[in-house]
């Protein structure tokens, strides 16, 4: 299985990471991730066509909200909460207290 991209902190653009949690869908899974330390995609899917949800964990990975480890075929995510305080500080823990 091939390796994934991630930028890099200093790469997170504002835009892009407000872009990726425009769609509820994936502002769910962000939320979901808050609260746990790691989840698979299959824990995280919501019945979702795997299509869709690879779509989604794209555009999280891409804005750099999401890190995406291969563990043998299953890949695992977790929130990319620190790095994302040190680029945008207060950012995530505002959009995670919003209902």
């Amino acid at each position: 299985m091939r390796a994934l991209k991630h930028p890099v902190p200093s790469d997170f653009l504002l835009e892009r990471i407000l872009y990726a949690l425009s769609d509820p869908v994936r502002l769910d899974i962000v939320r979901c991730l808050a609260a746990v330390n790691e989840a698979s995609c299959g824990e995280l899917d919501g019945g979702r066509p795997k299509s869709s949800v690879s779509h989604h964990f794209r555009v999280l990975r891409d804005a750099g909200l999401v890190r995406t480890r291969n563990v043998g075929t299953t890949h695992m995510n977790s929130l990319r909460t620190e790095e994302l305080n040190l680029r945008f500080p207060g950012l995530m823990e505002c959009i995670l207290s919003q209902d």
